[in-house]
């Protein structure tokens, strides 16, 4: 079992950067308390204001599925911790997690945690931080989980019942992705209307919830976009594709460095206009460049080429990245199909870009061809009618 030094040595661990005193300061307002194996520390669904690490020994985090079969999400170790969600909102537990061993754990109250807010900053900061990477550790977890629960659902269901069942997805990847984003900004502005930032840590902090914000808008803004362009018939004017590319690969620059991908913009001289609305077409290429990063895991080059086709100006966007399997190809342009994983890898995301190009597209009177191979990367490529006087 564990001694009375084990909770200094596994504070820090947990939570990398706090000062020996702040960790002090964060076991006198905790106690430590000893478990049974098969005892439950919280129950899923339950109001608790309890934060718990794990000392010794090991925990199981589980989850009702179809209100009947407990399905098992994790299992905890020695500096593991759970029910964060306790400290900052307001939320029903997420998970039963009960003692898969006997266990011993670091018990942290609400109101203990407010009481070492008033006095260290920078535990806040590494808490709030560590929170927040977990939830988005976990919110892909249970994306993963539910995903494949819905795959099997599906085999048992007529087409009416998958198409329903698929939007039913969507709506739990939409609250998934705008859960990380708002916890997370949540999570900050109860340290800042607390006044206990400033300087550095007060920017930070600031840019965290600004960053965090602009992705929830972003999202809201492609769903309403999606479902009002069938409703919206905008007037074509002359659109120059290079100028548009241009102004999304300086958007995506910084994005493409943290993926290690190079993005180039090839063959811009002497390309005709094409007959458009501009604000759409920067949509349908930014998804396009967007995914092309993403799915470009090991990094590489992204291009983006202009060449003219008859009466159609194609714009191809090609990326070496992970491919799409022959099976998957017929779905890819669903609003609701979306690759969670591939290999050892994560993608975030509710699967609506692809829908969103190809909806713009459609619009313009154009074509949507695509290329690709698993494991050597894709080639999408809009072939928009080119502008002519006599329109």
């Amino acid at each position: 079992m564990t001694n009375t030094r084990a909770p200094s040595r596994i504070i820090p661990r947990a939570f990398p950067g706090i000062k020996p005193a702040e960790v002090e300061e964060l076991i006198s307002n905790s106690r430590i308390n000893s478990y049974s194996a098969g005892a439950v520390l919280c129950r899923e669904n339950a109001i608790e204001h309890t934060f718990y690490m794990i000392l010794d020994g090991e925990a199981e985090v589980t989850k009702l599925v179809n209100n009947a079969e407990s399905h098992l999400l994790k299992t905890l170790s020695p500096g593991d911790f759970f029910g964060e969600m306790a400290l900052i909102h307001n939320a029903p537990r997420a998970a039963t997690v009960s003692a898969k061993t006997p266990l011993v754990v670091l018990e942290l109250e609400k109101a203990g945690f407010d009481r070492v807010l008033q006095h260290s900053s920078s535990v806040a900061m590494a808490m709030v931080k560590e929170i927040s990477n977990r939830l988005r550790q976990n919110d892909q977890m249970a994306i993963e989980d539910l995903r494949m629960r819905a795959a099997e659902l599906a085999e048992a269901y007529q087409k009416l019942a998958e198409q329903d069942l698929t939007r039913r997805e969507f709506l739990t990847n939409v609250a998934h992705e705008l859960r990380t984003p708002l916890m997370a900004a949540s999570g900050y502005l109860q340290i800042l209307q607390k006044g206990m930032l400033s300087g550095d840590n007060l920017r930070e902090a600031l840019t965290t919830v600004s960053r965090n914000v602009g992705q929830i808008i972003g999202l809201v803004n492609d769903i309403l976009f999606l479902q009002e362009i069938e409703l919206v018939f905008p007037e074509f004017q002359p659109v120059d594709m290079t100028e548009i590319a241009r102004q999304v690969a300086d958007k995506y620059a910084k994005k493409a460095e943290e993926h290690r991908v190079r993005l180039k913009v090839k063959g811009e001289r002497d390309v005709p206009q094409i007959a458009g609305d501009p604000k759409s077409l920067e949509r349908a290429l930014t998804a396009l460049i967007d995914n092309a990063i993403k799915f470009s895991p090991r990094g590489g080059d992204v291009e983006i080429r202009f060449n003219p086709r008859g009466n159609f100006l194609t714009v191809a966007v090609e990326d070496h990245g992970i491919g799409i399997a022959p099976e998957a190809r017929a779905k890819i342009f669903d609003r609701f199909y979306h690759l969670e994983k591939s290999g050892d890898n994560l993608f975030g995301g509710i699967g609506i870009g692809l829908a969103i190009t190809r909806q713009v597209i459609e619009q313009h009177r154009g074509k949507l061809e695509v290329e690709s191979a698993p494991g050597h990367g894709s080639i999408f490529t809009m072939l928009l009618p080119i502008w002519s006087a006599k329109k």
